[in-house]
């Protein structure tokens, strides 16, 4: 097995920046709960990181990457325990030490966990979630992994395109944060009562380092410091710029107004959409994938008031629904100009609709295991250890009742102001 010192290091960095992009998370989802709430979401999202990881470590890194287990729906334990260092990605043929694979991959399965806390905010129990992430992170993460992003996997035996994580990581969160928030019911008050984010700075810095570290996280899924990895660099730029401009003519157009907050979705949105198609599209391509997301990420988080489901911070509408769009249109514009490596291309290359009916399918099996899973699992936590906090919690925050904290003295606040 060959190492390329170059290739090594953009890795390395790549996985560097995913992680970042959890505390990055942290201040996103943390400037848009109240102010009772917003140490509480912070440190699900900080000890997120180190369960996922633990977990990545023993066990689940094994299940999504290792030797299939027959049928390509699971791998073995083989690697479990990261054992094996020196033996290459079972399918991969890359020149980077398997090691650095493996903390590549595990920042991608801490991300999607951690995505899930903004459906629960405001009410879910900060022992409840960790026991939920390890689970879901071995029994709905590390089977959608090996499906599609192993070439050992089944979805990927059959041609489906996701270059970073629009069905692994997007869709699967958001299948999984519906299931989530039917099970833990909405929030007290809700929709009745306003809950407007308490800090937009927090959120448009969070949504900041968010861009900042998607570059790792599309680019850094070339496995190269290549020309791929340029091309998915520059798409996923040019889609955030687009998704921004996608949000905000649809919000200026049904309210008159652009907002703060809406920027920052619409930016997450055209990061969302363009995530499984980086490295299958060019930059043209990218630009029309990213405005489609902001446009779709818009109207989809307006559906929750509509069906009646509380998905507190909009993943539902901002990561599954972008996700499936951006999944879709990889069948429409891939082509093997951008990456040659690919075997069916898109329409738009008068290639036929197989790409497209393959990415269809993996969205719909996609979306069943992981609602269905993630349902199974969080009622299991519910009924065993406790999902969501009670009444008397949630009325008075979850920062002073479960973590006996406040990020904001307000007391102190109130003393100095009657002082003066």
């Amino acid at each position: 097995m060959h190492i390329d010192g170059g290739d090594t290091a953009w890795v390395l960095g790549s996985a560097a920046l995913v992680l970042f992009m959890t505390p990055g998370l942290a201040l996103f989802y943390g400037g848009m709960v109240r102010s009772k709430n917003v140490l509480s979401i912070m440190i699900q999202n900080l000890a997120c990181i180190a369960v996922v990881s633990v977990v990545w470590a023993v066990a689940a890194y094994s299940l999504a990457f290792g030797p299939d287990a027959g049928g390509g729906f699971i791998g073995t334990l083989h690697l479990a325990g990261l054992a094996h260092p020196e033996v290459a990605v079972p399918g991969f043929d890359i020149n980077i030490p398997p090691l650095a694979f493996a903390a590549f991959q595990m920042m991608f399965a801490v991300i999607t966990a951690a995505l899930l806390t903004g459906t629960g905010a405001d009410r879910m129990h900060f022992n409840g979630f960790l026991a939920f992430a390890a689970i879901w992170t071995l029994v709905v993460y590390a089977p959608i992994a090996h499906w599609v992003f192993s070439p050992n996997g089944w979805l990927a035996q059959r041609g489906v395109l996701d270059f970073a994580g629009g069905n692994v990581v997007e869709v699967d969160s958001g299948a999984s944060a519906l299931a989530l928030a039917l099970v833990l019911g909405v929030r007290r008050g809700w929709p009745r009562d306003a809950m407007a984010p308490h800090s937009l700075p927090l959120t448009v810095l969070g949504a900041g380092i968010l861009w900042f570290g998607w570059f790792g996280f599309n680019a850094g899924s070339a496995l190269g410091s290549n020309a791929l990895a340029s091309q998915a660099l520059i798409g996923t730029q040019l889609a955030a710029c687009t998704g921004v401009i996608g949000w905000l003519l649809v919000e200026r157009w049904q309210t008159g107004h652009a907002t703060t907050l809406g920027a920052a979705s619409g930016a997450v949105c055209g990061l969302v959409a363009i995530t499984p198609a980086c490295g299958f599209v060019n930059s043209m391509a990218a630009m029309v994938i990213g405005l489609v997301g902001g446009v779709v990420g818009v109207v989809a988080v307006r559906l929750k008031f509509r069906f009646g489901y509380d998905d507190s911070l909009d993943v539902v509408g901002v990561h599954g629904a972008c996700g499936l769009a951006g999944t879709l249109l990889v069948g429409i514009f891939a082509t093997k100009a951008v990456n040659g490596s690919i075997t069916h291309e898109g329409l738009v290359t008068g290639a036929g609709g197989y790409l497209l009916g393959v990415q269809a399918l993996a969205l719909l099996v996609t979306i069943a295991w992981a609602f269905t899973g993630t349902w199974v699992i969080a009622q299991l936590v519910q009924r065993t250890i406790g999902l969501r906090v009670t009444e008397e919690v949630e009325v008075q925050g979850l920062d002073t009742a479960i973590h006996a904290e406040s990020a904001y003295d307000f007391a102190s606040m109130r003393a100095g102001q009657a002082g003066f």
